[in-house]
């Protein structure tokens, strides 16, 4: 993919992102001094990263048909744990209260 099909691409998926949570799309992210990130909402500061198929395992496992995971939890040596799930179990988990909004 050339690198202006590449932007578009990247630049359409902060803006879908930002519409599901209803955020806000950081102008020219990373591009621009003092906006770091892609997408500002839920409290929360959002990098938005979509590839082709590079993420192929982490949907496989958080997607498993036979165990049915709420989330995945990742941990590399000496990095700190992440935490993957669907939008909209994480979506659920918010709306009920489990995480409180204010405190994200």
């Amino acid at each position: 993919m050339s690198g202006k099909k590449s932007r578009d691409k990247g630049a359409r998926r902060e803006r879908e992102f930002s519409k599901l949570i209803d955020g806000v799309k950081t102008p020219l992210s990373g591009a621009v001094e003092g906006f770091p990130n892609d997408v500002h909402g839920l409290g929360l500061e959002w990098e938005v990263k979509a590839r082709k198929d590079g993420f192929k395992t982490l949907y496989d496992w958080v997607l498993d048909e036979r165990e049915k995971p709420d989330a995945l939890a990742l941990k590399v040596d000496r990095k700190p744990w992440l935490v993957v799930m669907t939008l909209d179990k994480f979506m659920e988990v918010l709306n009920d209260g489990e995480i409180p909004k204010d405190s994200i």
